[in-house]
């Protein structure tokens, strides 16, 4: 099994201090007295200025890039940025060589507000300068550390982590290209980069993955004849653990505290094989304390809130399968869909958003499963899918994209939503893929 990078801390910027620019609409416009022709036929949708604008796309342009890695590196970039859904991809123009002027107004014709200029230097780092074309200036320059090896593991993921550092100098927020997602792929725990590239499975069985906050494991269940027990992967070395191993127990769907600490889990016993009750063990392993009461009912599918005060969770002790909160000791319990989005149908698989404001779930909507989210201030709810069926919705690390298994395509695999514009897309494709889990954000060091 190969080794997988573990989370380091985030890659330091040598430069310039981190800057969002804001610039004047009209100034970007007019270049020379006269607005582009390109820039006009521009989509409403794209911000042709470096001051990022919520629901508006900044256009970018991502400059060749020389070396033998330089095709791979601009690709990488080109999409991680796509697949922000803050960036419009502009076709780069001829690039001047590196260090010589850039010739912002041809820039502009084109309909670019922000270039992407990168050269790979011999200690193997890249060093990367942001454009600002309406200011006609460098608004930030850094080097950022690469793995000698090309295309590996580690490589890829040092430059979806330069990806997400662009991101967070236009929009002040970083990315998410240096993640990966945890999925369940025959019987077995897959983890696929954040733009579907590099899929590989990284346990010999396993269901229902979720991952520790260091990005470094992943707990599972395991079946077995007489049980179902927890298990623990180290993605550095590849070693595996048990977590629970309790005879005539079906322990499933973990889920990790935001502190790494606890696990929280469903488990049913031969004894009482009709409920499922919710519990709690430290990740390191040890006693397990029941949290819920189930009294012949199903709770199961555990979330964490963000500061891992409460757990959302599945249940049907109401007679029907709602998503019901409560705090982390199982205490003061409340509905949280009750009669939500006008139907009293099946309500699973419950995903709490990293910033706490909405949860992501499961429901049958005009007789199909679809992903629909729920405000936990005014109790709003909004529907993410309306294509095929659709279930176990995840949160990425920036609280705006869900990743979630479809059937849209004619097989089970893992797409993706942005849920501020509804664009989806594909993530896996092969073998069906279901039950997947986002990372948090990855950094390697060289």
């Amino acid at each position: 099994m190969p080794a997988l990078p573990v989370r380091f801390p985030s890659f330091p910027a040598i430069g310039a201090p981190r800057v969002v620019a804001a610039l004047a609409i009209g100034a970007t416009l007019l270049l020379g007295g006269a607005r582009p022709a390109a820039a006009q036929e521009r989509p409403s949708g794209v911000s042709l200025t470096l001051e990022y604008q919520p629901g508006r796309r900044v256009a970018i342009m991502v400059l060749p890039i020389r070396g033998a890695a330089g095709d791979s590196i601009k690709t990488i970039l080109e999409r991680d940025l796509d697949f922000s859904d803050r960036f419009q991809h502009v076709p780069a123009i001829t690039a001047p060589p590196f260090g010589q002027p850039l010739n912002y107004a041809l820039v502009a014709r084109a309909g670019a507000a922000g270039v992407v200029q990168a050269e790979l230097l011999q200690s193997g780092w890249l060093r990367v300068l942001l454009h600002d074309v309406a200011g006609k200036k460098v608004l930030q320059q850094s080097d950022f550390p690469l793995p000698t090896a090309v295309n590996t593991d580690g490589w890829r993921l040092g430059v979806h982590a330069i990806a997400d550092q662009l991101e967070e100098w236009v929009t002040g927020q970083k990315g998410i290209a240096a993640t990966r997602i945890a999925f369940v792929r025959d019987g077995r725990v897959w983890v696929v980069d954040s733009d579907g590239a590099n899929a590989r499975a990284v346990t010999p069985r396993g269901m229902s993955p979720s991952w520790h906050p260091s990005g470094r494991y992943l707990v599972y269940h395991v079946l077995e004849d007489d049980r179902h027990r927890l298990a623990v992967t180290d993605l550095v070395t590849g070693s595996q653990r048990s977590l629970t191993n309790q005879g005539g127990s079906l322990d499933n769907s973990p889920a990790i505290s935001p502190d790494g600490r606890s696990v929280v889990f469903s488990r049913s016993v031969e004894a009482t094989a009709g409920q499922t009750d919710l519990f709690v063990m430290p990740f390191q392993g040890g006693a397990t304390t029941r949290i819920s009461v189930a009294r012949g009912s199903i709770n199961t599918a555990p979330s964490w809130s963000p500061d891992g005060r409460r757990i959302t969770f599945s249940s049907d002790r109401s007679g029907r399968n709602e998503i019901y909160i409560s705090d982390a000791d199982g205490t003061n319990v409340s509905l949280l869909t009750a009669d939500a989005f006008g139907e009293r149908n099946l309500r699973a698989d419950p995903s709490w958003s990293p910033d706490g404001r909405l949860v992501a779930y499961s429901s049958e909507v005009g007789g199909r499963r679809q992903i629909l989210t729920i405000n936990l201030r005014d109790r709003s709810v909004s529907q993410v899918t309306s294509d095929g069926r659709n279930d176990t919705p995840a949160w990425a690390p920036d609280g705006r994209h869900l990743v979630f298994t479809s059937t849209r395509g004619g097989t089970e695999q893992l797409w993706v939503a942005d849920t501020e514009t509804g664009r989806t897309r594909q993530l896996t494709r092969g073998a069906g893929a279901r039950l997947a889990e986002w990372s948090p954000r990855l950094s390697v060091t060289p």
